[in-house]
């Protein structure tokens, strides 16, 4: 077995151990004997097997820990129960935007869509220019006009699994219930039409929806005036918007991490793990994605499967991945990142222990595909990649309106139009990134209880979703981490 520790040099006595090694913070150091080939455990859970033998007071990292497949008991909906969901009187509320979808937004926006990279600098412009005419100080209930741009929509196929992703992704973005109002914008001749999607869709031009193209309009001054003047008659209607009380189970949290450290799965994320399960408790809705990082402990979540089809749902997705990285000429264990071994996490079973504690212990409703409408209340999971911006990009498409996101190595991330809250793993990093991170969870290896700080996140959450802003909506940033999940050829 092994432990997490602080820095330690050799020689040094820890818990009863001599350390044989010098140790860097947050790395690992094993507590008993380790014979070569033998398993090495951590959270009671396999992440990974002895190189060489190992002594108690041993450096456990890189250097003799391999990894190899082995077998890994999925129980299907063993550990399932049903989750202690309050009566809607008891409930907690926050102060959010009904929309006519009968969603609930945590912020009032205004969008410009791009349906393929040959428009987004229009959107840009169009954008800086609604900003530049002063128009919005006039209106302090919005908060904002924010160009959603991408680096596809045309070169690739107009049907198969990465056009379906990207209709996904489009739609869940220009009908979240975080914008006031949306234009979406094309070139016109992309492979990713506009018109189809309207077609697919049902959808017809409102004073909240408009569509145009470059082609169409005359060019790029003439579109940027009309995204302009459209943006102006919305303003009309968005402005009217008030916040009202209420039920916290309109909320639909997404779960993330970034440059996690060896403290991650002993702070932060068990700590959001709590806020998740009392989020479920209080009716509503979080979601767990980036199934490279939850890789090697995916049976820990289906053996809480609310029924076997939703548990070889997410197996189905494990084997996917597997086959996906294959044929690119990768592994499952290329993740983690540098940076992730630098702050003690040695394979991606570690990583995937602490990633999967963000979950908590709530019955898993069901598994999504990426950018799916989220349509279940309480725990759940959607497929993505374990790359931030591209994972956030899915959830929100699927209807997420808060973002809590952990970090141990320290991450600027921000995804407008939803607000994240950054929770440091450790002290360190949050007083040396005091201006990016909401939380310290750092004080968990002081004395503050998992469940306290649980509340604590919490208690946040539902005072950001009611307009509180956090440090990376203060800094600005979110106009630019929209990045859908491009899969196929590019031609």
């Amino acid at each position: 077995m092994v432990v997490a520790i602080d820095p330690a040099d050799r020689g040094s006595s820890i818990a009863g151990f001599t350390v044989r090694d010098r140790i860097p913070r947050g790395h690992k150091m094993a507590i008993v004997p380790i014979r070569e080939g033998e398993p090495i455990r951590k959270f009671g859970q396999i992440i990974g097997f002895a190189k060489t033998y190992i002594a108690p007071g041993e450096w456990v990292h890189e250097h003799n820990v391999g990894l190899h497949d082995f077998e890994r008991d999925y129980a299907f909906c063993a550990d399932a129960r049903d989750d202690d969901v309050l009566p809607p009187e008891m409930r907690a509320t926050f102060q959010g935007y009904r929309r006519a979808s009968g969603k609930t937004g945590t912020r009032n926006y205004i969008g410009i869509l791009t349906s393929v990279n040959c428009s987004a600098s229009v959107a840009r412009f169009a954008a800086m220019e609604v900003e530049r005419s002063g128009i919005l100080k006039d209106h302090p209930g919005i908060d904002g006009i924010v160009a959603i741009v991408h680096g596809t929509g045309c070169g690739h196929a107009a049907y198969g699994e990465g056009f379906d992703i990207l209709r996904r992704t489009q739609w869940g973005y220009a009908s979240h219930p975080n914008f006031a109002g949306v234009i979406m914008v094309g070139l016109g001749c992309e492979v990713f039409q506009i018109g189809r999607m309207k077609q697919e869709y049902g959808l017809t031009e409102t004073e909240t929806f408009r569509t145009l193209t470059i082609q169409e309009t005359g060019g790029t001054r003439r579109t940027v005036q009309a995204i302009v003047e459209a943006v102006k008659d919305m303003l009309t209607v968005a402005t009217k918007a008030r916040r009202e009380t209420r039920p916290a189970s309109e909320l639909v949290l997404a779960l993330q991490c970034g440059g996690s450290d060896g403290y991650s799965g002993l702070t932060a994320n068990p700590a959001l793990g709590m806020a998740s399960d009392l989020l479920v408790r209080h009716g509503g809705t979080s979601i767990l994605s980036e199934t490279p990082e939850i890789y090697g402990a995916e049976h820990l979540l289906t053996r809480r499967a609310a029924t076997r089809e939703v548990g070889e749902k997410l197996v189905s997705r494990i084997r996917w991945w597997e086959a996906y990285t294959a044929r690119n000429g990768g592994e499952m264990n290329n993740n983690p990142s540098p940076g992730n071994k630098a702050g003690g996490l040695t394979t991606i079973l570690e990583k995937s222990l602490g990633a999967s504690a963000k979950g908590g212990r709530s019955t898993l409703r069901a598994v999504y595909e990426y950018a799916e409408r989220i349509t279940e209340h309480g725990f759940v999971y959607m497929d993505t990649p374990g790359y931030d911006p591209v994972a956030a990009t899915g959830q929100v498409a699927g209807g997420a309106n808060l973002i809590a996101f952990t970090t141990g190595r320290g991450s600027a991330f921000g995804c407008k139009p939803v607000p994240s809250l950054k929770l440091a793993t450790n002290s360190d990093i949050y007083r040396r990134m005091i201006d990016d991170m909401d939380i310290n969870c750092g004080d968990i290896l002081d004395s503050v209880s998992l469940e306290d700080k649980g509340v604590e996140i919490f208690q946040s959450l539902l005072r950001v979703a009611s307009g509180e802003r956090t440090k990376s909506e203060e800094l600005g940033y979110g106009d630019l981490e929209f990045v859908p999940w491009q899969v196929g050829a590019v031609m």
